[in-house]
């Protein structure tokens, strides 16, 4: 009876080992949850995913200033994660903490964002195309057949990869003469300044008909200003409303008809980094990147007048 209770303990003792050895950490480096709806979504589908009960331990670091990322990046280094997960608050400044990762054999995944490196310095990117999430929403705009487009820009966090991919597009038309640009500002995605940046220009008296707001939440905060002045909006109002993120309050938004456009951003590359994660720990090599490391996410833009409960329900972030 003895020796098999010493037998049972030696196992349970081996088999404790080997789940602990074959335990997997991450390091992951992202936008706060408070930052948008669609980031509260990102970081749930990120816990979720590397989590004990899938053979994670995770270690996890929130902020919107990318001198913080940096460093956080690089204390997971010096922690010894397997595996380093970044969606970058800006695009430059990575290299160095890239090279560091790469130095001490540890695998960089960029996710949501890009950086602006050469690809060797990361195993893959599953991220959105920003800037074709912008040629979307100004060619839509275009679409409209405006006389004249009189446009208030509401940026998000400025050297992020979201913001240079929404506004190139529309900076081209102001370029061009297209589109008259009214006020450009970022409001660093927060509905309240957001707010603030529409209240000024209805002050000052300046005409617009187009508020064209990088994402969901400075897209409401401008029609806070739009409905405490008076202003109509959306289907047959006098100002079009744009967004980007497609939470479902937005995209209710439109149903209604209180706004008129939103872009599609996917939150969701939790499952494709981890499937990636496993392929490299048993041996195999990733497939299907594009010629700059990438997985692109499939994305498109919904428009009041077309959209149903059917794609609200399907698109739609959060409740």
């Amino acid at each position: 009876m003895k020796k098999i209770l010493v037998l049972a303990l030696a196992l349970i003792m081996a088999l404790s080992a080997f789940s602990a050895l074959a335990e997997i950490t991450v390091g992951i480096v992202n936008n706060p949850p408070s930052e948008s709806g669609y980031r509260e979504a990102n970081v749930k589908n990120f816990e979720e995913v590397f989590s004990a009960d899938n053979g994670y331990v995770a270690k996890t670091a929130y902020t919107l200033k990318n001198d913080e990322q940096l460093q956080y990046a690089q204390q997971f280094i010096t922690d010894g994660v397997d595996y380093l997960l970044i969606s970058a608050a800006e695009t430059t400044g990575w290299d160095a903490v890239l090279q560091s990762a790469q130095e001490a054999g540890i695998g960089v995944f960029l996710f949501d964002r890009m950086i602006d490196c050469d690809p060797s310095l990361f195993e893959a990117a599953v991220v959105s195309d920003m800037a074709n999430e912008g040629d979307l929403a100004v060619n839509w705009l275009l679409a409209q057949g405006l006389d004249e487009y009189n446009v208030i820009h509401i940026q998000g966090a400025m050297g992020s990869d979201a913001q240079l991919g929404r506004t190139g597009a529309l900076d081209a038309q102001f370029e061009a003469g297209t589109m008259n640009k009214v006020v450009q500002q970022t409001a660093t995605w927060d509905e309240a300044e957001a707010k603030k940046i529409v209240e000024s220009v209805i002050n000052s008296g300046d005409a617009f008909n187009v508020i064209y707001a990088e994402n969901d939440g400075m897209a409401k905060g401008a029609v806070a200003a739009l409905d405490e002045a008076g202003i109509t909006h959306g289907v047959d109002g006098d100002v079009i409303v744009m967004g980007f993120d497609c939470n479902k309050w937005a995209l209710r938004e439109l149903l209604a008809g209180n706004w008129n456009y939103d872009g599609q951003c996917s939150p969701f590359q939790a499952e494709v980094i981890d499937s990636m994660i496993k392929t490299l720990e048993e041996g195999g090599e990733i497939e299907g990147l594009n010629e700059k490391g990438q997985i692109i996410n499939e994305e498109r833009g919904f428009d009041a007048k077309e959209i149903t409960e059917e794609d609200i329900e399907t698109y739609g972030l959060g409740e």
